[in-house]
């Protein structure tokens, strides 16, 4: 017992723009070589997979360079071409990690190498879906103690929504707010960000009204991603902060990082274009392991 308390004080994460302390990542490997059909294994177009894998370590690079533990998945040779998004394998909470049941059979088992690596960690596998529920952890943010969204998607239906939501009011999350996202829409992370203590990007096509008002709710201002095609192709939503009010994100959307910078978020950018025909962004390919609440002097150090 004394050991899994240990490792719930180790791991968690109880908000989406705390100090970030260790993260999850997976450099692609021979998984993403000879992809004759990238519609089949749901990318928008074949990868490179020498510029994928530089663009891989230069976004490991930044986080250690920011003093985040950066951990590798081991996939024991059994990796699957998107399985370098890992965020959507699990989702972490304050207690430990949410084990995701992928939707699509192309992603089918990438859920129990990321088991395997969690459980070496010592992270505890609070819950895990399973059966006719589908989760992926892209659909879940916990924005602080007192809210979490979740939504339903094409990859997160009712059953798998509601068994999550179902953790997270016993966990003692204040307010687990479920919305459905539009079709055009693959996750959460894809219509909202959390950028700053009470600051949110969010798309002004995508991100659900429920969402909004909830996050209105707890003090949170909404700054419209100003630009659809970078939100869109760029994928300038989906980035990830290091604390609030910094974050690293996506280059080549110069419109939605002079509107970060004008609210007083300061940006990093590394290029991920390659890894992005994968049809996923950083946020996606970040699974966090460890987030700590900061002061407002250590956030600005």
């Amino acid at each position: 017992m004394a050991a899994s308390v240990a490792c719930a004080r180790a791991y968690g994460c109880d908000s989406e723009c705390g100090l970030l302390r260790a993260v999850l990542l997976h450099r692609p490997g021979r998984e993403i070589e000879a992809i004759d059909n990238p519609r089949a294994v749901l990318w928008a177009d074949a990868l490179d997979p020498v510029k994928a894998r530089e663009q891989h370590d230069a976004l490991a690079e930044v986080y250690r360079a920011a003093g985040v533990r950066v951990h590798l998945l081991d996939d024991g040779l059994q990796a699957r071409p998107n399985l370098y998004f890992v965020r959507d394998t699990f989702a972490m909470t304050p207690h430990g990690a949410i084990l995701s049941h992928p939707a699509t059979a192309s992603r089918s088992g990438e859920e129990s190498i990321a088991a395997a690596t969690l459980a070496a960690l010592g992270v505890p596998i609070v819950l895990a879906i399973g059966g006719a529920a589908t989760f992926e952890g892209a659909d879940l943010m916990i924005v602080s103690r007192d809210l979490a969204l979740l939504a339903r998607s094409g990859r997160t239906n009712a059953l798998g929504a509601a068994a999550v939501e179902r953790f997270l009011r016993a966990a003692g999350i204040g307010e687990v707010v479920r919305v459905t996202l539009p079709a055009s829409c693959l996750h959460l992370d894809c219509a909202v960000s959390i950028v700053d203590r009470d600051l949110a990007l969010v798309h002004p096509g995508k991100a659900p009204q429920g969402c909004r008002d909830a996050l209105r709710r707890h003090g949170f201002r909404l700054l419209e991603a100003p630009d659809v095609a970078e939100a869109e192709r760029g994928m300038s939503l989906n980035l990830v902060a290091l604390r609030p009010g910094l974050v690293v994100m996506a280059a080549g959307n110069p419109l939605t990082r002079r509107a970060l910078e004008g609210a007083g978020v300061a940006c990093l950018e590394v290029d991920v274009s390659e890894l992005m025909k994968g049809a996923g962004g950083i946020h996606c390919m970040t699974g966090v392991l460890e987030r700590d609440e900061v002061s407002k002097s250590e956030a600005n150090g």
